[in-house]
């Protein structure tokens, strides 16, 4: 038998998809669009954890307590306070400091509308996030009713912003009580919370009157230097009373993406929106490469019966798979960084295109073209020239 033709001499993969230029920009456009939805649904989902774990990050501890009952930051429930002293007792703590949080509603001072916000108190003698403007305007904290206003706040703040840049104060109320707009700090709006507003722990008992300071949404845990944080976290659990959970910053960070992931709705239906846009990639890659098939099946047999053999032709159709998935990758990727950008300049949230995620949708991409690829070929395995002629 006449040994077949080097397949690197005819590309004929490139020849077939590019011989229809209308079947190309539909092919292109379709993957461009199941791209551009697993951006957006992994976008968002990144987005769900980072902005709500934000203030995780910057929390000036090395161990936080918190109830067992605690759900998320703005569900933190409360402890007795007692039990940030009794860690003092451990040689190997150095301070024990109480963190205030609850959900309340704000008067917006640009709209006069009422909006969530999560309310934050702590001790202003010790800070207790690593934010410069934060430990910048602790002393300002000290100052009766005086909090400091997330510039990353969702909503009409502009002129809020631009006044108290400017050095004035602004006033507004929370709970019916006025309060005065003294600084600004950046963390940003998140899934849970329009923002965030901080402020003395004394300031927060005079604002939320019902709360005792004996009730502790969490408890701040610096460690003398040298000792190691999980050491010191389990030797904790196994001394406290079972009313308190004792965690590590990473810990603790992890608590707040576990309940978003497993504990709401939302993170399955980030990830379900992903998967179907995989879906929806494979039918439209699969219309396409079968499509191609079935025209040119006559084209096929006759290579078959010059002497190339099946995988020659599987390895075209696969081809044309991967030409495919680039094509199709490259003006998704640019639509999915335009939509980043315009949400997160709508809401505030923190949605970044990030190396990785490019990497995944490609390699995603890749495989969504293959599967199609895969089914497309059963037809061309069973090619038999002598059918065709």
């Amino acid at each position: 038998m006449k040994k077949a033709p080097q397949s690197h001499n005819i590309p004929l993969a490139w020849l077939q998809i590019s011989r229809e230029r209308s079947r190309l920009l539909v092919a292109m456009a379709g993957i461009a669009f199941a791209d551009m939805l697993m951006f957006i649904q992994l976008g968002f989902q990144t987005a769900l954890y980072d902005s709500n774990t934000r203030l995780h990050q910057t929390i000036n501890a090395d161990l936080v307590l918190i109830s067992p009952q605690g759900r998320n930051i703005v569900n933190l429930s409360t402890f007795p306070r007692r039990r940030l002293y009794q860690t003092l007792n451990f040689p190997g703590v150095a301070s024990a400091e109480p963190l205030y949080t609850d959900f309340v509603d704000w008067k917006n001072p640009q709209t006069h509308k009422k909006t969530s916000i999560l309310l934050i108190g702590f001790n202003p003698e010790k800070s207790a996030f690593l934010i410069p403007e934060v430990q910048q305007n602790l002393e300002q904290l000290k100052l009766p009713d005086v909090v400091l206003f997330d510039r990353g706040s969702r909503g009409d703040y502009t002129k809020t912003l631009t006044d108290v840049e400017q050095g004035k104060t602004v006033v507004t109320e929370i709970r019916e009580r006025k309060i005065n707009i003294k600084g600004l700090f950046p963390s940003g709006a998140s899934f849970a919370a329009d923002g965030n507003v901080m402020t003395s722990d004394l300031n927060f008992h005079r604002i939320l009157t019902s709360r005792k300071q004996s009730q502790v949404s969490a408890g701040l845990i610096k460690l003398k230097p040298g000792v190691d944080p999980q050491q010191m976290a389990q030797t904790l659990k196994l001394s406290l009373p079972n009313d308190v959970k004792v965690l590590t910053k990473q810990e603790f960070v992890d608590f707040e993406k576990q309940y978003w992931s497993e504990n709401t709705s939302i993170g399955f239906i980030f990830s379900l929106g992903t998967a179907i846009g995989f879906v929806v990639g494979v039918v439209i890659v699969y219309q396409i490469l079968s499509s191609d098939v079935a025209e040119h099946t006559a084209e096929y047999a006759t290579l078959k019966a010059m002497g190339y053999r099946n995988s020659y032709l599987l390895l075209v159709v696969f081809q044309e798979a991967f030409i495919l998935a680039l094509l199709g990758f490259l003006p998704g990727s640019g639509i999915a960084f335009g939509l980043y950008a315009l949400t997160r300049n709508a809401t505030n949230l923190p949605l970044f295109m990030t190396v990785s995620r490019e990497l995944t949708v490609l390699i995603l991409t890749l495989l969504m073209c293959t599967v199609s690829g895969a089914i497309a070929t059963q037809k061309l395995r069973t090619c038999d020239p002598a059918d065709i002629f």
